[in-house]
């Protein structure tokens, strides 16, 4: 009988299921379609811009965004992730540092664009981890983030598959809880109350759920590297849809 994968956060090695780096693969594509997107709308320049990423992780979407000519920083609270980050870099010249969302110890005003990931779904203080974007935004700066909707589909994804069935575990137990997703509308509050205008919601899921099923159990099993996963899962965004799991937006730091 094939033994239970073991499951940890920021950790690498091919015996480990780490669902936050599974997480960031599946979303790197439809999070730099959004961001492209954002851009058009906001007529936001890479070049000659700084760009934050809170929640960075390993450092993917940071690489991102640097390969596209803005300025990184990428911030995260476990040194576990700036360690690995640090290993995977690629000479995009992003710089990393170990912080809290809630406490990023960087200057005032100082970036035009911040990305919240994999934050805003697991954190017990949001209005703190909003203030603090804002604080470090120029004003008219650009807030984008993606996060999980309370909706009884985002409760059985996130709270049961992802950490609670066998067959489909990649999360520590504890990671999510229903009180800390929040439906757009809260978010939308939250944003207006740190000095952040709502611009935009989009829906995005994956392509099939056959698909992230059989993705899911393949990388538990072993059958699947963690480089094979995006394309089998193949996110898609759904501007117009209605946020069922997990959806993007983005806001303007107002003046």
């Amino acid at each position: 009988m094939t033994s239970a994968p073991h499951i940890a956060l920021d950790s690498a090695g091919p015996d480990i299921v780490d669902g936050r780096h599974i997480r960031a693969l599946t979303f790197q594509a439809v999070r730099m379609e959004y961001l492209r997107r954002a851009f058009g709308e906001l007529h936001i320049e890479a070049a000659g811009s700084r760009a934050l990423v809170v929640g960075s992780g390993r450092g993917l979407l940071a690489r991102g965004l640097a390969r596209l000519g803005f300025e990184v920083v990428a911030a995260d609270p476990a040194p576990a992730a700036t360690a690995l980050a640090l290993e995977a870099d690629d000479g995009q010249g992003v710089t990393y540092l170990t912080a809290p969302a809630e406490e990023l110890a960087l200057p005032d005003g100082s970036f035009g664009l911040v990305y919240c990931a994999d934050t805003l779904e697991i954190t017990e203080r949001p209005d703190a981890v909003l203030a603090e974007a804002a604080r470090v935004l120029r004003p008219g700066g650009a807030f984008v983030y993606d996060t999980v909707n309370r909706t009884l589909a985002s409760r059985l994804t996130y709270l049961g598959a992802f950490q609670a069935f066998p067959g489909t575990r990649i999360m520590p137990r504890g990671r999510y809880a229903a009180q800390r997703l929040r439906r757009p509308a809260e978010l939308a509050e939250a944003l207006d109350r740190a000095g952040l205008s709502a611009k935009d919601v989009s829906a995005f899921k994956p392509s099939a759920v056959r698909s992230l099923v059989r993705a899911t159990r393949g990388r538990r099993r072993g059958t699947l590297t963690d480089d094979q996963l995006p394309e089998l899962v193949d996110m898609v965004l759904q501007p117009e849809g209605s946020p069922v799991v997990t959806y993007l937006g983005y806001a303007v730091r107002r003046a």
